[in-house]
């Protein structure tokens, strides 16, 4: 393996360290990162991916590690349609090691035991990350929040949060949640937003009572919700709910609609065909452009 990072070094050097062996040590924390105890343990992460980390970095994330595929870097320049072109990624680069992050450049092998799956981008950061509390979200008043209770596939969150970003949605609540946003599939199916929207993980009481203290209308997609999702005010300080494909929404809202704490409305999408339950991150972007479409028309 050559000494420095060929395709990319362009006649300076930037200080890394080289790993043949799958075996190595750091190569085996790094891919224990994948399991959740792991990642609680240790406050870490994998972001796999350029345009991941690179808006990881954007946000502030710390990049402890950044593991590349030597081979790959050795046969090619990045692909055109990638964000970083290749002197920005140098530079890129170089101000990740400004920064603190060590370099690493690893076989092929070693490289695979930690990349996701077959999606190899050549590139793979450790990461210092993990979701915000409620106390550390910041939402506009006038946006709408999602509030997503129980979700349990990191692809599901993944896609709420890019549909978040897409729709303009003021931020997304993660309320007992059984999969956590800093898993690495989130963050890859998110395609990164999940570092760019607001975005917090709470119990459902405590989505709840955010909720209470910020005067949010609850509108909770249900099977059999009393109107139809385009009849609905999705407008004005609205909170929209949305539960587990398994077992919907928690009975702690409708209670404390029941006993005036909040104000609640369900909000039904119809079912024409044999399925009787509808994606929720394909509901969450029904009500999510609803809701945007409704604010245009306020212009």
């Amino acid at each position: 393996m050559p000494d420095r990072l060929p395709a990319y070094d362009r006649g300076r050097m930037i200080p890394h360290e080289e790993i043949r062996s799958a075996a190595n040590p750091r190569v085996r924390q790094a891919s224990l990162l994948r399991d959740a105890n792991a990642r609680r343990e240790t406050g870490l992460t994998l972001i796999d991916g350029r345009r991941e980390l690179a808006m990881a970095v954007a946000k502030g994330v710390a990049i402890v590690e950044l593991f590349l595929d030597a081979e790959m870097l050795r046969a090619s320049s990045l692909p055109a349609s990638d964000p970083l072109k290749e002197q920005a990624f140098v530079d890129w680069l170089q101000a990740l090691v400004a920064r603190g992050t060590q370099i690493l450049a690893l076989s092929r092998k070693a490289f695979e035991r930690i990349a996701f799956g077959g999606r190899n981008e050549g590139c793979v950061g450790v990461a210092r990350y993990s979701a915000p509390t409620l106390d550390q979200l910041k939402v506009a008043e006038c946006l709408p929040v999602l509030l997503v209770e129980g979700v349990e596939k990191p692809g599901n969150l993944g896609a709420i949060l890019r549909t978040a970003d897409a729709s303009g949605i003021g931020g997304v609540i993660v309320c007992d949640g059984r999969t956590d946003p800093a898993n690495p599939a989130v963050i890859r199916a998110s395609l990164g937003t999940v570092f760019t929207v607001p975005l917090a993980v709470a119990s459902t009481q405590q989505g709840l009572d955010w909720c209470r203290l910020n005067g949010r209308r609850i509108v909770a997609a249900m099977p059999a919700g009393e109107s139809l999702w385009y009849k609905t005010d999705l407008v004005d300080n609205v909170a929209i709910l949305l539960g587990s494909e398994a077992h919907g929404i928690s009975p702690l809202w409708q209670q404390a609609a029941a006993s005036g704490v909040l104000r609640f409305l369900s909000v039904r999408l119809p079912m024409v065909g044999r399925a009787d339950s509808l994606n929720v991150s394909a509901t969450a972007a029904v009500l999510a452009y609803e809701a945007w479409r409704q604010r245009e028309q306020q212009v």
